[in-house]
């Protein structure tokens, strides 16, 4: 075929691979991209040569998850071709829009609000109570995660309740069928609620199936192996008709199971689409060949992914450093140190520390300010979730939606306007007597018996709603102003500090996200607003620029890269986490989710755990992760930190691999001194017992420098490798 000059522009500097993926125009596409392999790329290039060849842009949808990737596909876009009536979203952004879309055949009002996790919290503890139950004794964090678990896979509460088998999940049915009630007489959706509700729409209503198989007619979803099963089942319903779709990801990064994503989506890929092209990108343009070679070492121990057979032309670069210390703040000290040595020749910005775990985060930061080193944890959802902040967003909330009556009954008392809590529960109990809305029973409070002189106050702040649901509702801006204005939120906050200033500078932070919102959507309006700050995810607020290192969870790294990592708390029971210890399949995602840490270092990668470990107030003996043994040895160098941060310079705490090794083996002989001939004498073959994964039989062993490794095969597990020195095994008795 003969390329126009825009289309060849578009494959100028595009490997075999990448070319083939991009000009792949009809059919099902299923592009296998490694880590660092230009995936990104691929898809944007892919949107413009689709349009290049003649496909308008308001028949292409691109789809991924979070809205910081959602922008930079856009902008890439735009770079490419200019101005474009492309849709390119998260999920749930798309699931939003068409719901109000279709919002009157769905039997919805297009003004719904969006719970986010705080909203739907509330919106449990109240379900929970109504149900006759303590929500001490039945958490709504808990129950949160069950029903969303229920909704990824599409189980609605009489479905659910039909499932239940025991106590526990029959009385969480009980409170998931209330909590359904308490979110429609809000108005509202929670975050599942939106895509559960699109799935409804696309199998139940065919005319709004055929329209949006109409409009979107080329259809490409990012990161497939993250997909549950309702985002699984829109993609699938859209491309019925035509099959124009292109799923891009890498099965050895789907690393959130735990919140319903299905690995087999994209495994199973051709099972659903026969007629599959398979693209795989494999050349890394990230990392140094050390790295890549030790991040596809580990991740090749695993048995569900695809194969594939990742390279670089990188530089060789420095091996990994493997370090132990001696507890978890001389890990700190340690990696604080170590930072602010290498940032005199670098900056801050190209430094991140991941953790398994929030809890790691603690130390860590006390030894980077006393090292005085600039720090930002990505924890976006943390700035939404300030009471200053939810209490302008609930305001908002209730002009938008009179029927929001969890955002209406937040504000109904801030600032104090002398509405106490016997009020606002007469005020709901008349509500529910007489079949009105709260925000109908504000306008006349004066029939609510027995409120007297307490309806004075609660019909100002009637009419105060009055008046901001009929004044202007753009620019967003302006709209906010006017709220903070004249509701007196900024007399109220202008003098509540925080450790970081006043609670008013975090509202000016909400008013400048508003102004940058109204800039970047010109015909934007303050019930979009709404949905773009409930959508938010943490590492949407990542900002490159800060001039600080930044600390995240491995979950929250996935996406970015820097220059230089530091992954700390390699410990069993950490990373593996503990839950992983008795399932084969969680066990693997411990293992992907390492690849992924590991895989977004671009020149250096630091790897740390700590002998021992403090967990509520008690110091306890840990196991250096199996998944350090699992690296190649050719690619890694062993170094320890001895003692505690505080005693000495860390600076000279650094050993030869050789001294660790030694020490290693010494501590191991000591720790199991009436176990050292069993342990000396174990072969291929061998049964052994482990307190944790049980009973098992020795698959394989070998030398690791001058540690024993072993792939032990345990019955209730699986395949796990150990370290000999540090492994805790027994020989079996008859008992067991």
């Amino acid at each position: 075929m003969i390329q126009s000059t825009s289309q060849q522009h578009l494959l100028e500097n595009l490997t075999c691979a990448q070319h083939t993926a991009v000009t792949h125009r009809d059919g099902p596409l299923l592009v296998l991209a490694g880590p660092g392999s230009g995936k990104t790329r691929v898809i944007t290039h892919r949107v413009a040569y689709l349009m290049a060849t003649g496909v308008q842009g308001e028949h292409i949808l691109a789809l991924t998850f979070t809205n910081k990737a959602a922008a930079e596909m856009r902008s890439r876009v735009i770079g490419l071709v200019g101005a474009a009536k492309t849709t390119i979203c998260t999920f749930h952004s798309l699931c939003a829009r068409l719901l109000r879309e279709f919002a009157e055949e769905l039997s919805l009002t297009p003004n719904f609000s969006i719970f986010d996790r705080a909203d739907s919290l509330a919106a449990l503890r109240e379900a929970t109570q109504q149900s006759g139950l303590d929500p001490k004794n039945w958490p709504p964090a808990a129950t949160c995660e069950k029903i969303s678990r229920a909704k990824s896979k599409l189980l609605r509460p009489a479905e659910y309740q039909e499932r239940a088998n025991d106590f526990y999940t029959k009385q969480v049915a009980k409170i998931y069928r209330r909590y359904q009630q308490v979110l429609e007489s809000n108005s509202a959706l929670d975050f599942d609620d939106l895509l559960l509700r699109m799935v409804d729409a696309l199998r139940e209503n065919e005319s709004i199936r055929r329209q949006l198989a109409g409009r979107y007619r080329y259809i490409l979803i990012d990161e497939y192996q993250d997909t549950n099963q309702a985002q699984y089942v829109i993609g699938r319903v859209l491309c019925r008709d035509h099959q124009n779709i292109c799923a891009t990801g890498d099965p050895d990064q789907s690393i959130y199971g735990w919140r319903g994503a299905d690995i087999s989506n994209i495994l199973d890929f051709e099972r659903d689409f026969p007629q599959t092209k398979i693209v795989r990108l494999e050349q890394n343009y990230r990392s140094t060949k050390h790295i890549l070679a030790a991040a596809d070492r580990l991740i090749k121990a695993n048995k569900l992914r695809r194969d594939k057979k990742l390279w670089t032309e990188n530089p060789e670069g420095e091996k990994i450093e493997v370090v132990c210390c001696a507890d978890g703040r001389a890990e700190a000290g340690y990696v604080a140190e170590r930072i602010a040595e290498y940032v005199q020749g670098g900056s801050y910005n190209d430094v991140a520390i991941f953790y398994r775990v929030n809890s790691l985060s603690r130390p860590l930061e006390q030894a980077l300010r006393s090292a005085g080193v600039p720090y930002q944890m990505v924890r976006g959802v943390a700035f939404y979730a300030r009471k200053e902040i939810k209490d302008v967003l609930a305001y908002l909330r209730a002009i938008v939606n009179p029927n929001d009556e969890l955002s209406l009954l937040r504000i109904i008392n801030v600032p104090a306007r002398k509405i106490g809590a016997k009020t606002v529960q007469a005020l709901r109990e008349h509500s529910r007597r007489s079949g009105a809305t709260i925000r109908e029973t504000l306008a006349t409070p004066g029939i609510i018996a027995g409120l007297g002189r307490a309806a004075g106050p609660l019909k100002q702040f009637a009419v105060l709603l009055d008046e901001l649901v009929n004044g202007p509702q753009r620019p967003v801006q302006k709209v906010l102003e006017r709220v903070i204005r004249r509701t007196n939120l900024e007399a109220e906050y202008s003098t509540d500090r925080h450790k970081d200033g006043t609670a008013m500078d975090n509202i000016n932070e909400l008013i400048s996200s508003a102004a940058q919102y109204d800039k970047d959507n010109p015909e934007g309006n303050l019930e979009d607003y709404l949905q773009q700050t409930s959508l938010v995810c943490d590492v949407d607020s990542f900002d490159p620029s800060q001039g600080a290192v930044a600390m995240m969870t491995l979950h929250a790294a996935k996406g970015l890269e820097f220059p230089v990592v530091f992954m700390v708390g390699l410990e069993d029971g950490l990373l593996p986490h503990s839950r992983a210890a008795e399932n084969r399949s969680e066990l693997e995602e411990e293992r992907r989710l390492c690849f992924v840490g590991m895989t977004r270092a671009q020149r250096r990668l630091v790897m740390s755990y700590a002998r021992y470990r403090q967990v509520r107030g008690s110091t306890n003996r840990t196991v250096a992760s199996g998944f350090l043994a699992e690296l190649p040895a050719e690619s890694v160098r062993h170094c320890q930190c001895e003692v505690s941060a505080g005693t000495e310079s860390l600076a000279k705490l650094v050993k030869t691999p050789d001294a660790l090794l030694q020490r290693s083996s010494r501590e191991g002989s000591n720790r199991r001194a009436g176990r050292s001939g069993f342990v000396a004498g174990l072969i291929e073959g061998s049964s052994v017992y482990h307190p944790r994964y049980g009973l098992g039989k020795i698959e394989q062993i070998g030398r690791f420098g001058k540690f024993t490794r072993a792939v032990i095969d345990f019955e209730e597990t699986g395949p796990q490798t150990m370290m000999l020195e540090y492994a805790d095994l027994h020989k079996p008795t008859s008992e067991m």
